[in-house]
């Protein structure tokens, strides 16, 4: 008999229970189910650490959801871990011993290096980036900090402080005052203080976020039309919101969900003592954490190319795209980045992967029909999962596809917050000139060609071709004429000239 693709991951966290069961599809990883429930393990430990009887029955009643969907998935590919609160629990066996049975699995409670190893795969497998990375997961009862490089951890710790143990801590009386915050603060500063130097030492390129105090900051720089790069001063404005509502139990945040209402404010303050310990100065969401690292540990793949390049790859086959008409259009389209980059003060960072990836992915629409495809492609990117790709980055995806050809969707490019709106509009611009350009899917066919901005700061725009072309390739030109016509209309004067 095959085997079964399924896996299965669950985490017993300090605030959450988690059970995450994916297949392997076209060399990605796909969800099939996702379950999750705000347990609050961490609320119910005392004083001596003893589990109270109330938040193993919570725990219990939980994992009773859990084992229907174990039953279809092999004990081999499945794997059950505990982390900080039945790390600490002195009764803890008590509740293994009751789980076990309800699960008919191990469970395996990790160490905070474990977990915090862990994580960091989960990040590496889910998340792009180049160089060191400082990975940071605020839980219930502990909060992990890494520091890797590719799949390497080089640097990790797990720390005594999490969402849930500072909500008991620092605003047990349910008042979002100055002091309760500045109080949370200085604790995490304290725990903070036996580390942070070696951190600091190491240094990092970027800084990712994986827990669900990042997931509600980004759903609320989301909803309020800001980037989702979290910096200190927007940590400081939401302290600052959150004490004019007075209380925990009038908090209101535009884009806060309501089950995140309880522990935003204790995960906040813990974050914002690590970004002034650590002098952060931007994070955004990883892609995944413990539990992706558990099923990727699990699948065993190799490592050979990074997460978005997984995404695209395993999309381009699910989808049956034309790879080598895929790589003219992105050829093409990142040497006109090369030649607006200055001009355009277009960025190397944020725009120029998102360009490679629009071009790529230019015809997944294909795979429903011609005539809207662009809506298709980005009705698409929308509405699946992409590890690697921080919800802005798909925005600005769906957006670019969407505007790849016919009239220019502004409202579209608008929506996206991962660059400015003016970059978005000169970044679909490229790609649709790009598209044009590779009209033939033929190789050889892609003209030499030049683009030439008006000046600094001008979105004024000349297409240089080869003397006599438009001529012989009177397709192509014609429709590279309709098209600047498209964008002289749109304020954007462009012109088609032969040198």
């Amino acid at each position: 008999m095959n085997q079964s693709p399924l896996y299965a991951a669950i985490d017993l966290g300090s605030n959450s229970f988690h059970m995450l069961v994916v297949r392997e599809v076209a060399g990605a990883i796909r969800t099939v189910a996702k379950v999750k429930r705000k347990v609050r393990l961490a609320a119910g430990l005392d004083a001596d650490n003893h589990l109270s009887d109330e938040a193993m029955a919570r725990g219990w009643d939980c994992l009773r959801l859990f084992a229907e969907q174990l039953q279809d998935v092999p004990k081999e590919n499945t794997r059950i871990v505990g982390t900080a609160t039945l790390r600490l629990a002195r009764n803890v066996e008590r509740f293994l011993t009751e789980a076990e049975r309800i699960l008919g699995h191990h469970v395996e409670v990790i160490s905070g290096e474990d977990e915090a190893r862990t994580i960091y795969q989960g990040v590496s497998w889910t998340s792009s980036g180049e160089g060191k990375r400082l990975v940071i997961d605020i839980g219930g009862a502990s909060t992990e900090l890494v520091i890797g490089e590719q799949n390497d951890a080089k640097l990790l710790n797990s720390l005594h402080m999490g969402c849930v143990t500072w909500l008991k801590r620092y605003f047990s009386d349910g008042l979002l005052s100055a002091a309760n915050f500045d109080a949370a603060i200085a604790g995490a500063r304290e725990v903070l203080d036996a580390v942070c130097q070696q951190y600091v030492a190491l240094g990092w390129s970027t800084c990712v976020g994986a827990s669900g105090t990042v997931q509600a900051l980004q759903e609320i720089m989301m909803a309020q039309g800001r980037s989702e790069r979290v910096t200190l001063s927007k940590l400081n404005e939401l302290r600052a919101q959150a004490i004019q509502c007075g209380r925990l139990d009038q908090l209101v945040l535009q884009g806060l969900a309501p089950e995140r209402l309880t522990v935003f404010p204790s995960g906040l303050a813990i974050l914002i003592a690590i970004f002034e310990a650590l002098h952060i100065e931007t994070m955004t969401l990883a892609g995944g954490a413990l539990r992706e690292g558990i099923i990727y540990g699990m699948v065993g793949r190799k490592r050979d190319c990074d997460a978005r390049e997984r995404t695209a790859e395993s999309l381009i086959t699910r989808y049956q795209l034309d790879r080598e008409q895929a790589e003219r259009v992105r050829n093409a389209a990142l040497q006109g980045f090369a030649q607006l980059q200055l001009p355009w003060h277009l960025s190397e960072q944020y725009g120029r992967p998102m360009l490679r990836w629009a071009a790529m992915l230019h015809e997944l629409g294909l795979c429903i029909e011609y005539k809207k495809a662009p809506q298709h492609a980005a009705y698409i990117i929308d509405n699946i999962d992409m590890p690697g790709f921080t919800q802005a980055q798909k925005q600005l995806l769906s957006a670019l596809l969407f505007n790849q050809r016919d009239e220019f969707k502004l409202d579209a490019l608008e929506r996206q917050n991962a660059v400015s709106q003016a970059q978005a509009c000169r970044l679909a611009r490229l790609l649709r000139i790009s598209i044009i350009l590779c009209m033939r899917r033929t190789e050889g066919t892609v003209p030499e060609f030049r683009l030439e901005a008006a000046g600094e700061n001008d979105d004024g725009l000349t297409i240089w071709l080869p003397a006599g072309w438009q001529q012989v390739h009177y397709l192509r030109a014609s429709e590279l004429q309709d098209e600047a016509k498209k964008q002289t209309l749109m304020g954007w004067p462009t012109r088609v000239v032969e040198s």
